[in-house]
């Protein structure tokens, strides 16, 4: 998946927790939503603000999706709370797909 495929499919699932995310899908939009966040820093308080609110559920949505495609629960995402735990989050996110069909659906595209 590309850059600009990852970025529109996770704004189409808004906030679609359902279904699996690939890893690319997840990787791209967390690079956009970095780009995004800088330059809006750059510009303004208020827009920074503004654009953190807007990727806030993507953000989470595509986050849980990206869970469910390695079998584990969206729910893990509370991790990001404690902060040197949630380095495990970004072990589960790098991992491979899982290539069978496993609770949360098919593999992802």
């Amino acid at each position: 998946m590309d850059f600009q495929t990852a970025v529109k499919t996770c704004f189409s699932k808004y906030a679609d927790f359902n279904g699996r995310a690939s890893r690319s899908e997840y990787w791209w939009f967390v690079l956009a939503e970095v780009i995004v966040l800088i330059v809006a820093s750059l510009i303004h308080q208020y827009v920074y603000f503004i654009a953190a609110l807007g990727f806030l559920l993507p953000a989470l949505a595509v986050g849980a999706r990206r869970l469910h495609d390695i079998g584990k629960s969206g729910w893990l995402q509370l991790l990001m709370i404690i902060p040197i735990v949630n380095l495990v989050l970004i072990y589960f996110y790098v991992q491979p797909s899982q290539p069978e069909t496993n609770p949360h659906g098919a593999p992802a595209a």
